[in-house]
Protein backbone atom coordinates (compact mmCIF):
# COMPACT_ATOMS: atom_id res chain seq x y z
CA UNK A 1 0.00 0.00 0.00
CA UNK A 2 1.44 3.16 -1.09
CA UNK A 3 2.89 5.68 1.90
CA UNK A 4 2.76 9.65 1.82
CA UNK A 5 5.81 10.65 0.58
CA UNK A 6 8.01 12.79 3.53
CA UNK A 7 10.24 14.43 1.33
CA UNK A 8 10.43 18.34 1.71
CA UNK A 9 8.17 20.39 0.76
CA UNK A 10 10.17 23.35 0.48
CA UNK A 11 12.83 21.93 -1.57
CA UNK A 12 10.94 18.69 -3.64
CA UNK A 13 7.58 19.89 -3.65
CA UNK A 14 8.27 22.78 -5.60
CA UNK A 15 10.71 21.11 -7.76
CA UNK A 16 8.09 18.66 -8.96
CA UNK A 17 5.49 21.42 -9.92
CA UNK A 18 8.16 23.33 -12.23
CA UNK A 19 9.15 19.69 -13.84
CA UNK A 20 5.03 18.84 -14.29
CA UNK A 21 4.74 22.05 -16.11
CA UNK A 22 5.61 20.52 -19.34
CA UNK A 23 4.31 23.90 -21.06
CA UNK A 24 0.41 22.01 -20.54
CA UNK A 25 -1.06 24.98 -22.62
CA UNK A 26 0.74 23.44 -26.29
CA UNK A 27 -1.60 20.51 -25.94
CA UNK A 28 -4.79 22.62 -25.38
CA UNK A 29 -3.45 24.62 -28.47
CA UNK A 30 -2.93 21.72 -30.74
CA UNK A 31 -7.16 21.31 -29.59
CA UNK A 32 -7.92 24.31 -30.93
CA UNK A 33 -5.64 24.30 -33.86
CA UNK A 34 -7.91 21.39 -35.01
CA UNK A 35 -11.49 22.87 -34.71
CA UNK A 36 -12.95 25.19 -37.59
CA UNK A 37 -13.83 29.02 -36.73
CA UNK A 38 -17.40 28.12 -35.69
CA UNK A 39 -16.33 25.85 -33.07
CA UNK A 40 -13.94 27.80 -31.73
CA UNK A 41 -16.41 30.46 -30.86
CA UNK A 42 -17.86 27.70 -28.91
CA UNK A 43 -15.49 26.49 -26.49
CA UNK A 44 -13.45 29.77 -25.97
CA UNK A 45 -14.75 31.50 -23.01
CA UNK A 46 -13.58 34.75 -21.50
CA UNK A 47 -11.22 34.27 -18.32
CA UNK A 48 -13.64 35.61 -15.78
CA UNK A 49 -16.78 34.59 -17.85
CA UNK A 50 -19.50 33.81 -14.84
CA UNK A 51 -19.64 30.25 -16.01
CA UNK A 52 -15.69 29.27 -15.19
CA UNK A 53 -17.12 28.85 -11.64
CA UNK A 54 -19.97 27.16 -12.20
CA UNK A 55 -20.54 23.68 -12.66
CA UNK A 56 -22.79 20.49 -11.53
CA UNK A 57 -23.05 16.78 -12.17
CA UNK A 58 -26.41 16.55 -13.55
CA UNK A 59 -26.84 15.27 -16.80
CA UNK A 60 -26.71 18.15 -19.79
CA UNK A 61 -30.53 18.19 -20.13
CA UNK A 62 -30.97 19.05 -16.35
CA UNK A 63 -27.96 21.80 -16.15
CA UNK A 64 -27.52 24.06 -19.37
CA UNK A 65 -23.61 24.53 -19.90
CA UNK A 66 -21.29 26.74 -22.14
CA UNK A 67 -18.85 25.02 -24.18
CA UNK A 68 -18.61 22.78 -27.07
CA UNK A 69 -19.75 18.92 -27.00
CA UNK A 70 -18.19 15.46 -27.73
CA UNK A 71 -20.96 15.30 -30.14
CA UNK A 72 -19.97 18.40 -32.09
CA UNK A 73 -16.31 17.24 -32.52
CA UNK A 74 -15.50 14.08 -35.57
CA UNK A 75 -13.86 11.46 -34.52
CA UNK A 76 -10.10 12.78 -35.54
CA UNK A 77 -10.97 16.20 -32.95
CA UNK A 78 -12.09 13.94 -30.45
CA UNK A 79 -9.25 12.31 -30.29
CA UNK A 80 -7.22 15.12 -30.21
CA UNK A 81 -9.14 16.18 -27.17
CA UNK A 82 -9.26 12.77 -25.34
CA UNK A 83 -5.37 12.69 -25.97
CA UNK A 84 -5.37 16.25 -24.39
CA UNK A 85 -7.38 15.21 -21.36
CA UNK A 86 -4.52 12.45 -21.03
CA UNK A 87 -1.95 15.17 -20.28
CA UNK A 88 -4.00 16.63 -16.97
CA UNK A 89 -5.23 12.93 -15.59
CA UNK A 90 -3.07 10.04 -14.48
CA UNK A 91 -3.66 7.13 -16.24
CA UNK A 92 -5.74 6.09 -13.37
CA UNK A 93 -8.32 9.23 -13.54
CA UNK A 94 -8.10 8.84 -17.52
CA UNK A 95 -9.43 5.39 -17.59
CA UNK A 96 -11.96 6.30 -14.53
CA UNK A 97 -13.41 9.68 -16.72
CA UNK A 98 -14.06 7.37 -19.80
CA UNK A 99 -15.33 4.23 -17.62
CA UNK A 100 -17.88 6.92 -16.22
CA UNK A 101 -18.64 8.30 -19.39
CA UNK A 102 -19.48 5.27 -20.56
CA UNK A 103 -21.95 4.26 -17.58
CA UNK A 104 -24.34 6.53 -19.92
CA UNK A 105 -24.56 3.55 -22.72
CA UNK A 106 -25.01 1.21 -20.04
CA UNK A 107 -28.40 3.08 -18.97
CA UNK A 108 -29.48 3.15 -22.08
CA UNK A 109 -28.79 -0.49 -22.47
CA UNK A 110 -30.75 -1.14 -19.26
CA UNK A 111 -33.63 1.27 -20.29
CA UNK A 112 -33.31 4.31 -19.99
CA UNK A 113 -33.80 7.53 -22.43
CA UNK A 114 -31.13 7.52 -24.99
CA UNK A 115 -31.73 11.29 -25.47
CA UNK A 116 -31.22 11.73 -21.17
CA UNK A 117 -28.55 8.95 -20.86
CA UNK A 118 -26.42 10.55 -24.18
CA UNK A 119 -22.26 9.67 -23.32
CA UNK A 120 -21.90 12.23 -26.09
CA UNK A 121 -23.51 15.03 -24.02
CA UNK A 122 -20.29 16.44 -22.47
CA UNK A 123 -18.78 20.15 -22.45
CA UNK A 124 -15.49 21.45 -23.26
CA UNK A 125 -14.85 24.81 -22.43
CA UNK A 126 -11.38 26.92 -22.53
CA UNK A 127 -11.43 30.21 -20.69
CA UNK A 128 -9.09 32.52 -21.83
CA UNK A 129 -6.16 32.28 -24.53
CA UNK A 130 -3.88 28.95 -23.99
CA UNK A 131 -1.48 30.53 -26.58
CA UNK A 132 -0.73 33.64 -25.06
CA UNK A 133 -2.45 34.65 -21.73
CA UNK A 134 -0.38 33.72 -18.30
CA UNK A 135 -3.42 32.46 -16.42
CA UNK A 136 -6.17 30.35 -18.41
CA UNK A 137 -8.63 27.71 -17.81
CA UNK A 138 -10.82 24.86 -19.34
CA UNK A 139 -13.27 22.06 -18.17
CA UNK A 140 -15.11 18.76 -18.89
CA UNK A 141 -18.29 18.46 -17.52
CA UNK A 142 -21.40 16.10 -17.73
CA UNK A 143 -23.12 13.92 -16.26
CA UNK A 144 -21.27 12.39 -13.01
CA UNK A 145 -17.84 14.47 -14.26
CA UNK A 146 -16.83 17.62 -13.45
CA UNK A 147 -13.15 18.34 -14.21
CA UNK A 148 -11.63 22.26 -13.28
CA UNK A 149 -8.36 22.71 -14.21
CA UNK A 150 -6.44 26.48 -13.75
CA UNK A 151 -2.91 26.90 -15.20
CA UNK A 152 -0.64 30.04 -14.72
CA UNK A 153 3.08 28.92 -15.40
CA UNK A 154 4.20 26.30 -13.44
CA UNK A 155 1.23 26.05 -11.43
CA UNK A 156 -1.84 24.19 -11.78
CA UNK A 157 -4.97 23.77 -9.58
CA UNK A 158 -7.28 20.68 -10.44
CA UNK A 159 -10.21 21.24 -8.28
CA UNK A 160 -13.20 21.19 -7.32
CA UNK A 161 -12.86 17.28 -9.22
CA UNK A 162 -16.23 15.09 -8.70
CA UNK A 163 -16.75 11.68 -10.19
CA UNK A 164 -20.02 9.61 -9.78
CA UNK A 165 -21.09 6.55 -11.23
CA UNK A 166 -24.63 4.95 -11.57
CA UNK A 167 -24.51 2.17 -11.58
CA UNK A 168 -21.81 1.79 -9.23
CA UNK A 169 -22.09 -2.27 -9.86
CA UNK A 170 -23.55 -2.95 -13.15
CA UNK A 171 -26.15 -6.03 -11.72
CA UNK A 172 -27.31 -7.32 -14.80
CA UNK A 173 -27.16 -6.65 -18.87
CA UNK A 174 -23.71 -7.34 -21.40
CA UNK A 175 -21.50 -5.81 -18.87
CA UNK A 176 -22.98 -7.41 -15.35
CA UNK A 177 -20.65 -7.42 -12.64
CA UNK A 178 -18.44 -4.39 -13.63
CA UNK A 179 -17.37 -1.53 -10.77
CA UNK A 180 -16.81 1.85 -10.88
CA UNK A 181 -15.54 4.04 -8.30
CA UNK A 182 -15.11 1.06 -5.62
CA UNK A 183 -11.93 1.75 -4.35
CA UNK A 184 -12.77 5.24 -2.87
CA UNK A 185 -15.37 2.86 -0.85
CA UNK A 186 -13.33 -0.40 0.21
CA UNK A 187 -10.35 1.88 1.24
CA UNK A 188 -12.51 4.09 3.57
CA UNK A 189 -14.70 -0.14 4.81
CA UNK A 190 -11.46 -0.88 5.17
CA UNK A 191 -10.81 1.56 7.95
CA UNK A 192 -13.56 1.33 9.26
CA UNK A 193 -13.50 -2.23 10.38
CA UNK A 194 -9.82 -1.07 11.58
CA UNK A 195 -11.37 0.34 14.29
CA UNK A 196 -12.24 0.09 18.01
CA UNK A 197 -16.05 0.59 19.39
CA UNK A 198 -14.73 3.54 21.15
CA UNK A 199 -13.02 4.84 17.52
CA UNK A 200 -16.50 4.49 15.50
CA UNK A 201 -18.35 5.83 18.61
CA UNK A 202 -16.17 9.22 17.30
CA UNK A 203 -16.24 8.59 14.06
CA UNK A 204 -19.69 8.18 13.22
CA UNK A 205 -21.62 11.35 13.58
CA UNK A 206 -25.79 10.12 12.00
CA UNK A 207 -27.29 7.15 12.17
CA UNK A 208 -28.31 8.41 8.83
CA UNK A 209 -26.23 9.18 5.55
CA UNK A 210 -26.71 12.45 3.75
CA UNK A 211 -28.88 11.78 0.37
CA UNK A 212 -26.26 13.66 -1.67
CA UNK A 213 -22.58 15.24 -0.79
CA UNK A 214 -23.50 18.43 1.18
CA UNK A 215 -21.50 20.94 -0.52
CA UNK A 216 -23.61 19.49 -3.65
CA UNK A 217 -22.30 22.21 -6.50
CA UNK A 218 -21.73 25.18 -4.50
CA UNK A 219 -18.93 27.93 -6.44
CA UNK A 220 -17.02 28.20 -2.85
CA UNK A 221 -16.40 25.85 0.19
CA UNK A 222 -15.52 26.47 3.82
CA UNK A 223 -15.12 24.03 6.01
CA UNK A 224 -18.20 21.78 7.10
CA UNK A 225 -18.62 21.10 11.10
CA UNK A 226 -15.42 19.72 12.85
CA UNK A 227 -16.82 16.12 13.17
CA UNK A 228 -15.12 12.51 13.29
CA UNK A 229 -11.74 11.32 14.39
CA UNK A 230 -8.65 13.27 14.18
CA UNK A 231 -5.17 11.16 12.55
CA UNK A 232 -3.75 11.94 16.04
CA UNK A 233 -6.48 9.50 17.79
CA UNK A 234 -5.48 6.73 15.20
CA UNK A 235 -3.02 4.15 15.48
CA UNK A 236 -0.03 3.54 12.54
CA UNK A 237 -1.99 0.92 11.02
CA UNK A 238 -4.76 2.90 10.59
CA UNK A 239 -3.21 5.86 9.54
CA UNK A 240 -1.88 4.14 6.57
CA UNK A 241 -4.96 3.70 5.76
CA UNK A 242 -6.17 6.83 5.92
CA UNK A 243 -3.29 8.01 3.95
CA UNK A 244 -4.41 5.54 1.24
CA UNK A 245 -7.55 6.86 0.95
CA UNK A 246 -6.24 10.60 0.77
CA UNK A 247 -4.00 9.36 -2.13
CA UNK A 248 -6.99 7.36 -4.05
CA UNK A 249 -8.70 10.59 -4.76
CA UNK A 250 -4.94 12.26 -6.17
CA UNK A 251 -4.41 9.52 -7.88
CA UNK A 252 -6.57 10.70 -10.24
CA UNK A 253 -3.85 13.35 -11.36
CA UNK A 254 -0.61 13.02 -12.72
CA UNK A 255 2.06 11.43 -10.68
CA UNK A 256 4.13 14.77 -10.07
CA UNK A 257 1.39 16.91 -9.00
CA UNK A 258 -0.77 14.23 -6.94
CA UNK A 259 3.15 13.93 -5.59
CA UNK A 260 3.82 17.57 -4.61
CA UNK A 261 -0.25 17.57 -2.91
CA UNK A 262 0.42 14.65 -1.12
CA UNK A 263 3.85 15.98 0.28
CA UNK A 264 2.28 19.40 1.32
CA UNK A 265 -0.53 17.56 3.09
CA UNK A 266 1.63 15.50 5.15
CA UNK A 267 4.19 17.81 5.99
CA UNK A 268 1.17 20.84 6.86
CA UNK A 269 -1.67 19.17 8.05
CA UNK A 270 -2.35 15.35 8.33
CA UNK A 271 -2.44 15.47 11.95
CA UNK A 272 -5.60 17.94 11.97
CA UNK A 273 -7.56 15.63 9.44
CA UNK A 274 -10.99 14.39 10.48
CA UNK A 275 -12.18 11.40 9.42
CA UNK A 276 -16.11 11.23 9.70
CA UNK A 277 -18.88 8.39 8.88
CA UNK A 278 -22.28 8.62 8.37
CA UNK A 279 -25.10 6.26 7.81
CA UNK A 280 -24.93 1.79 7.56
CA UNK A 281 -21.39 0.56 8.06
CA UNK A 282 -23.15 -2.68 6.41
CA UNK A 283 -21.81 -2.99 2.26
CA UNK A 284 -24.83 -2.10 0.00
CA UNK A 285 -26.48 0.19 2.43
CA UNK A 286 -26.86 3.88 2.40
CA UNK A 287 -23.53 5.35 3.74
CA UNK A 288 -21.63 8.76 3.48
CA UNK A 289 -18.31 9.60 4.63
CA UNK A 290 -15.72 12.42 4.66
CA UNK A 291 -12.24 13.63 5.06
CA UNK A 292 -11.20 17.15 6.07
CA UNK A 293 -7.95 18.97 6.58
CA UNK A 294 -7.05 22.57 6.83
CA UNK A 295 -7.34 23.24 3.45
CA UNK A 296 -9.46 20.43 1.51
CA UNK A 297 -12.76 17.99 1.75
CA UNK A 298 -13.46 14.85 0.72
CA UNK A 299 -17.01 13.65 0.44
CA UNK A 300 -18.39 10.28 -0.64
CA UNK A 301 -22.42 9.09 -0.26
CA UNK A 302 -23.43 6.21 -1.52
CA UNK A 303 -27.24 6.36 -0.89
CA UNK A 304 -29.73 6.28 -4.08
CA UNK A 305 -30.75 3.53 -5.89
CA UNK A 306 -30.59 1.15 -3.17
CA UNK A 307 -27.18 2.33 -2.21
CA UNK A 308 -25.52 1.39 -6.08
CA UNK A 309 -25.16 5.23 -7.01
CA UNK A 310 -21.90 6.72 -5.71
CA UNK A 311 -20.87 10.47 -5.48
CA UNK A 312 -17.63 11.75 -4.63
CA UNK A 313 -16.11 14.99 -4.41
CA UNK A 314 -12.74 16.74 -3.79
CA UNK A 315 -12.81 20.43 -2.52
CA UNK A 316 -9.61 23.13 -1.86
CA UNK A 317 -11.01 25.74 0.45
CA UNK A 318 -9.15 28.06 -0.76
CA UNK A 319 -8.05 27.25 -4.72
CA UNK A 320 -11.21 25.73 -6.28
CA UNK A 321 -11.63 27.12 -9.76
CA UNK A 322 -7.63 28.54 -8.97
CA UNK A 323 -8.45 31.18 -6.62
CA UNK A 324 -4.97 30.87 -5.08
CA UNK A 325 -3.59 31.36 -8.34
CA UNK A 326 -5.49 33.76 -9.36
CA UNK A 327 -5.12 35.91 -6.36
CA UNK A 328 -0.51 35.43 -6.88
CA UNK A 329 -1.01 36.12 -10.28
CA UNK A 330 -2.70 39.75 -9.36
CA UNK A 331 -0.94 40.11 -6.80
CA UNK A 332 1.98 40.04 -8.54
CA UNK A 333 1.13 41.41 -11.93
CA UNK A 334 2.87 44.80 -12.21
CA UNK A 335 -0.58 46.45 -13.67
CA UNK A 336 -2.74 45.35 -11.22
CA UNK A 337 0.02 46.26 -8.25
CA UNK A 338 0.35 50.14 -9.78
CA UNK A 339 -2.83 50.55 -9.30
Amino acid sequence: MRKLITLSVSCMAIFLLLSFSFHKSKHVVKFLDCLNTEQLKKVSLPFDDNSRTSWHFLPSTMYPREGITLKELNNDQEAVFFKMLTHFLSESGYNKTTKIIDLENVLVELGGDPKFRDAKAYYIAIYGNPREDKIWAWSFEGHHISLNFTVKDHKISASPRFFGSNPAIIKKGSRKGERTLHREEKLAYLLMKSLSDEQKKEVIFRDTAYPDIVTSNSTTVTPLEPVGIKATKLNDEQKVKLKAILYQYLRDLPDKLAQARESKIHNEEFNDILFAWAGSTKRDEPHYYRIQGKTFLIELDNTQNNANHIHCVWRDFDDDFGRDIIKEHYKNSKHHSNN
